[in-house]
């Protein structure tokens, strides 16, 4: 009986050893399927959905923590954080203000899986990479064609139509200070025309601006519900906003438009390295770009491009030529400048 008595206990133990090495085994693998990452974006929240989706799709054990705002918001946080920052990723942010954080030492050089197949605009001059492109947005004006008529403001052609007195107290644009978007449209009208003619055009178009908001898309939403009749924004916020039914067209301006490339990187402090390059790997893949193209009419990988509603022609033949390094480094000085002869109009609203 005691032989008996001790196989059954040997036998429980067995059992009991079994199941506690599967109950670890269940925890470790429920831990590593919880990996985390922090990722600061300027996505919009309800851009972040199929984002999160795609990147789940290929990379199910790491969920993601978006913290999210404007670009101006997010470049200063990175510069003040330094390498105490909580985040593992920076995505969608503006080429000039990751080229910033690159000179400050915050990021971590990498080289993402699939770089040597995007597009040459979007690649970082270092080698290896400290950064990556994965779309661009464009500056556009969002034109309510129903509040136009009323007023009998005709369609802008060119940047300079939105001179005309009949645009007053009518237009609204972002700050450049708080709103990539912004920048955008100031840095291109810079390079475009000549840092001379450019700040003049915008003196002459100062007037005519009732607000300089926080946010981007605020312009195109606020031409969209008729509270203006135009709107310098971004381009994908158009075509969405025209896609909902709203009354406007989306206009390129035929001097072309300012752009921004929006970027993936890592920042060196991260505890998370191995999870952050595979948000890196993801973000230049295929399956990112079938996202972007989606929301963007310039991404990385251009034969993924959808046609968008926005224009009958190719997007990439409507931006200026960009001087990413210039911006970044001159980014400061454009800023002061700009905020010195406009900042009254700027919305009080932070």
């Amino acid at each position: 009986m005691s032989l008996l008595r001790r196989d059954c206990s040997s036998a429980r133990l067995g059992v009991l050893g079994s199941l506690l090495v599967g109950t670890l085994l269940a925890l470790f693998a429920r831990s590593a399927a919880a990996e985390e990452i922090t990722v600061y974006t300027t996505l919009l929240p309800t851009q972040l959905a199929p984002y999160t989706q795609s990147f789940r799709q290929s990379y199910p054990d790491i969920s993601i923590k978006w913290l999210r705002d404007s670009s101006g918001v997010i470049a200063a946080r990175l510069l003040s954080e330094g390498p105490r920052s909580p985040a593992d990723v920076v995505f969608a942010l503006a080429s000039e203000n990751i080229i910033q954080a690159g000179s400050a030492g915050l990021l971590l050089p990498y080289k993402p899986a699939g770089y040597d197949e995007i597009d040459r605009k979007f690649k970082d001059k270092n080698d290896p990479p400290l950064w990556s492109g994965v779309f661009a947005y464009m500056a556009a004006v969002c034109f309510n064609t129903i509040e136009a008529k009323k007023r009998g403001i005709p369609a802008p052609k060119k940047w300079s139509d939105l001179l005309d007195p009949r645009f007053k107290g009518q237009i609204t644009m972002p700050d450049p200070a708080s709103s990539g978007t912004g920048f955008i449209s100031v840095s291109g009208w810079l390079q475009k025309f000549g840092e001379g003619p450019g700040w003049d055009f915008m003196e002459k178009l100062h007037p005519n601006i009732a607000i300089y908001t926080h946010s981007g898309n605020k312009p195109c939403n606020s031409a969209s519900n008729g509270e203006f009749v135009a709107g310098i924004s971004y381009s994908s916020e158009g075509v969405l906003d025209k896609g909902r039914g709203a009354p406007i067209d989306v206009i390129f301006p035929e001097e072309g438009v300012g752009w921004a490339l929006s970027t993936v990187a890592i920042l060196k402090s991260s505890k998370k390295q191995d999870a952050a390059k595979k948000f890196a790997d993801w973000a230049v893949s295929p399956a990112a770009n079938k996202v972007y193209s989606e929301f963007w009419e310039v991404i990385g990988r251009p034969a993924q491009r959808q046609q968008s509603s926005s224009s009958a022609v190719d997007p990439s033949t409507l931006i200026t030529d960009n001087d990413h390094y210039w911006i970044a480094s001159d980014r400061d000085r454009i800023l002061k400048e700009w905020q010195s002869r406009f900042a009254g109009k700027s919305d009080p609203k932070r």
